[in-house]
């Protein structure tokens, strides 16, 4: 089943793609002026609680790739989700429609917040308090509002 592309879809698209390029960008034009020990782990009020070399990023970079196009292509086969409903002739484009959103925005909220994090630690800094809960609500939130409109469809 193909699942086309909506406006916002190419938007959240185009959002996430900016996020990789502009990180990786990032990197490669500010390595030199990066210090050589950057934070590489905080606790949940977003205190530094391990330091590495400024190599160490790069993992976190190729995680985010991963995850992004690991996201995008289970985003392109529907018919490996598990839907947690029923899918009937009748309501199978809005069911599809909606975690195929669901997708979509995780994948850019994950983008973000790994991109936020990469500069964050290539700054030397702290996370702010805010990061660890505003994630949370964001990721859990996300999923939360696209079942909650799954689950009326099914009714």
């Amino acid at each position: 089943m193909k699942i086309e592309n909506t406006k916002a879809d190419r938007i959240l698209d185009i959002i996430g793609w900016i996020l990789l390029i502009g990180t990786l960008a990032y990197l490669i034009l500010g390595w030199s002026s990066f210090p050589d020990q950057i934070p590489m782990h905080y606790n949940g009020a977003g205190e530094i609680d391990r330091w590495g070399g400024k190599g160490e990023i790069i993992v976190i970079e190729v995680v985010m790739w991963i995850l992004y196009l690991g996201i995008g292509l289970v985003e392109k086969y529907p018919q490996i989700w598990n839907t947690g409903v029923e899918v009937t002739t009748q309501n199978k484009e809005k069911v599809y429609r909606i975690l195929k959103y669901m997708l979509k925005t995780l994948k850019t909220l994950t983008a973000l917040i790994f991109a936020y994090l990469i500069v964050n630690s290539l700054q030397g800094t702290p996370l702010p308090g805010w990061f660890t809960p505003a994630t949370l609500i964001l990721v859990f939130g996300d999923m939360a509002f696209w079942l909650v409109l799954l689950y009326r469809i099914r009714k």
